[in-house]
């Protein structure tokens, strides 16, 4: 039997060819400077081995194409009117407006304090002197002023500790801390 006439189709008793299962690419080198690491790839274009990868190599590409506009002409033109607008609202920013109203003070009520204060039966060891007062022996274990923590025990006046020269025992006793 000779070839077909017709030879784009195949004739029947001829078998058909059998197509390949589709091959998942070889294993490669995650492309990302520093980590290049081995991995195998779910498709033939993949270059980063995990999105993290990806991630950063789409933030150099970014990055570097930025330097390579502000290398130009054009972008040192725009990158200078960037630069000079921040610094005229940062101008701006520092000079207050000698038109607007001082904001109020901020009041403080006594009830604030109360349940920062010690009740007076903590307090038995204390005698009254004239040169301490009362509020510097109730606030001893308070801080100073903002930024300052209990644990450092400052105290919001000095001298304190001649209040408790009579007393046998120590401030620490005396007063707790919360």
């Amino acid at each position: 039997m000779g070839p077909p006439e017709n030879r784009t189709r195949q004739s029947g008793n001829q078998g058909q060819a059998r197509k390949a299962p589709p091959h998942l690419p070889r294993t490669r080198r995650c492309l990302l400077k520093g980590c290049e690491r081995r991995f195998r790839p779910k498709q033939a274009r993949e270059r980063y081995c995990s999105p993290e990868c990806r991630r950063a190599a789409r933030d150099w590409s970014c990055w570097k194409a930025q330097q390579s506009y502000r290398a130009t002409a054009a972008g040192r033109k725009n990158r200078q009117g960037q630069s000079r607008r921040y610094r005229e609202r940062v101008r701006t920013r520092q000079q207050p407006a000698s038109d607007q109203a001082v904001p109020p003070a901020r009041v403080i009520t006594t009830d604030f304090f109360r349940s920062l204060l010690r009740p007076p039966r903590l307090l038995p060891g204390i005698r009254a002197t004239a040169e301490i007062a009362a509020p510097t022996i109730l606030f001893a274990r308070l801080p100073a002023g903002p930024g300052t923590c209990p644990g450092t025990r400052t105290p919001v006046a000095s001298g304190h500790a001649v209040a408790f020269a009579g007393s046998s025992r120590s401030p620490s006793q005396i007063i707790p801390a919360y």
